[in-house]
């Protein structure tokens, strides 16, 4: 025997009935979207917990009574991905820009002129971010051979 149901869903903090085509809340952060507020009140309960920097409730509204029970006909939702191992090393190696500045230059560059009065030159960043490369590289390779999928700090002693 099935109990038709009568709201859409409840307040992930109060537990109050939240309507079909009803306007509720849901967090800005994107680990969060699951859950859902029946007023922003609700959700600032949340904000504090969740410990969020900056972030905001955003305004959304259910779906029809008709839509979601076609919703929940159709079943769960299936994401199909690609097996990694069925990727092609040379399609790894097209993801991986090689010319990518991998250095931070505001950062490096205020380090260097609080710590030394100096001034970087924009090409340190090129060359710092090939030798990055070069160290993560050997890190890369450390790892694996003791078997690990983690590159650890370790690796790069």
């Amino acid at each position: 025997m099935e109990v038709e149901q009568n709201y859409w869903r409840k307040c992930s903090t109060c537990k109050k009935e939240i309507g079909f085509n009803t306007i509720y809340q849901v967090c800005n952060v994107s680990t969060c979207k699951k859950w859902v507020y029946c007023s922003v009140d609700c959700w600032n309960l949340h904000n504090p917990v969740m410990n969020h920097k900056s972030s905001w409730a955003e305004e959304m509204r259910s779906p029809r009574k008709e839509n979601a029970q076609a919703i929940v006909e159709a079943g769960p939702r299936r994401i199909l991905i690609q097996d990694k191992s069925q990727t092609s090393q040379s399609s790894l190696e097209g993801q991986a820009n090689e010319g990518e500045i991998l250095i931070v230059a505001s950062k490096l560059k205020q380090y260097i002129k609080d710590k030394y009065d100096m001034n970087t030159s924009a090409n340190v960043m090129e060359i710092l971010s090939h030798k990055v490369r070069r160290l993560t590289e050997r890190a890369v390779e450390k790892a694996r051979s003791e078997g690990r999928k983690t590159v650890m700090d370790r690796d790069y002693e």
